[in-house]
């Protein structure tokens, strides 16, 4: 079959093209849910379907679409493999973990295999819309309450150096924020007026500072410094 490309960005005069999602859940039912929420005038629209995670790795493959929402739980091939799958074929694909679980570990291994976002199905429609449309903006998502659960996780594997004694250049402080606010390398490029790969080594500079292993826990970690004790 052949090959699509993702739509270019459009021009400042342009309107901007419905962002094209295929959707991999082995519940018909909710399948079917979420192709009505994602209606015409949501600004996203539903390009492909699968019920398993085979399915869903050549319905990407085929359809190129700009963001994946993934359930967790299937038969098979679960959505962890999955997602670990499509970020080897394409590290830059937006997926989006849409589930039941609440469970620290399946949270901590779903953004380490590179989720753009890890949501539960409870959420209020608006509010899942919203946290669809901020990740094509370029943010981490995650729903209410997950914060807490991966603070646990990162202080639990290992005691981050305190910001105070961290010794961090003004630079990477600035690029801490903008990861705490949910911002990927290539966002926080174009921000500051440096290179991506720039961005890259103070990112890894930072890291080691601050004794932690992933941008993600960096995130997590500032977003815990910044709420008051």
């Amino acid at each position: 079959m052949p090959q699509h490309s993702r739509k270019p960005s459009p021009k400042p005069d342009e309107p901007r093209a419905d962002a094209r999602v295929v959707i991999i859940d082995d519940h018909p039912l909710f399948r079917k849910g979420a192709r009505e929420l994602l209606e015409p005038g949501t600004g996203f629209e539903v390009v492909g379907e699968a019920s398993s995670g085979a399915e869903g790795l050549r319905r990407v493959g085929e359809i190129r679409p700009d963001l994946v929402l993934l359930d967790l739980n299937m038969a098979e091939m679960d959505g962890l493999e999955t997602l670990r799958r499509l970020h080897q074929a394409d590290p830059d694909m937006r997926v989006v973990m849409l589930t039941v679980s609440d469970r620290e570990e399946d949270l901590v291994e779903a953004l380490r295999a590179g989720a753009s976002g890890y949501l539960l199905k409870d959420m209020e429609p608006e509010d899942l819309l919203d946290r669809l449309r901020q990740v094509l903006e370029g943010h981490l998502v995650l729903s209410e309450g997950l914060t807490e659960h991966l603070a646990r996780a990162v202080r639990r594997e290992h005691e981050p150096t305190p910001l105070d004694r961290a010794g961090l250049t003004e630079r990477e402080t600035e690029i801490l924020n903008q990861i705490a606010d949910g911002l990927s390398n290539k966002h926080i490029a174009r921000n500051l007026d440096i290179t991506e790969g720039t961005v890259k080594v103070h990112v890894k500079n930072l890291l080691r500072k601050l004794n932690l292993r992933s941008r993600v826990e960096a995130a997590v970690w500032m977003v815990e410094q910044r709420r008051p004790h």
